[in-house]
């Protein structure tokens, strides 16, 4: 404990303490910023050496005519008539999807109509029946 305290003394006297107008300036251990130092500049020497170990060899590539067999205007025709072409294929494209979407709607509708004509059929038949029970009990009460 005695000895804590007195490495903590000593600390404390490396750090002085320094009233600057509203603010406490603490200067810097001087030990621990050297030894911070060092160990930052033995990182970055590594990393160079590093660097330099690794570093890629010199490319050796035979030379070779690029382009092909065409000449630059036919090539730059080319690329003219692809985007002209991929603009015509992206209007149809959404054209289709349009076409596909009304589609499947129309074909939404059409079912639910479909379900509609069968339940007014069936409460059609059920009048009917209802109708003719009616009948019948009328023709009985009369009897």
């Amino acid at each position: 404990s005695a000895e804590e305290q007195s490495s903590q003394a000593s600390v404390y006297q490396q750090q002085q303490e320094q009233c600057v107008s509203p603010y406490v300036l603490i200067t810097p251990n001087e030990t621990r910023r050297n030894q911070l130092q060092q160990i930052a500049k033995k990182e970055l020497d590594d990393l160079e050496r590093w660097k330099e170990e690794h570093r890629p060899g010199p490319i050796k590539l035979v030379p070779q005519r690029l382009g092909g067999k065409e000449s630059e205007a036919q090539a730059r025709q080319k690329q003219q008539m692809m985007l002209m072409q991929s603009k015509y294929q992206q209007k149809n494209k959404r054209e289709e999807y349009v076409k596909a979407k009304k589609a499947a709607e129309e074909a939404e509708i059409l079912k639910k109509k479909a379900i509609q004509r069968e339940k007014a059929e069936r409460l059609e038949v059920k009048k009917r029946q209802q109708e003719i029970r009616r009948r019948e009990m009328f023709l009985e009460d009369q009897y």
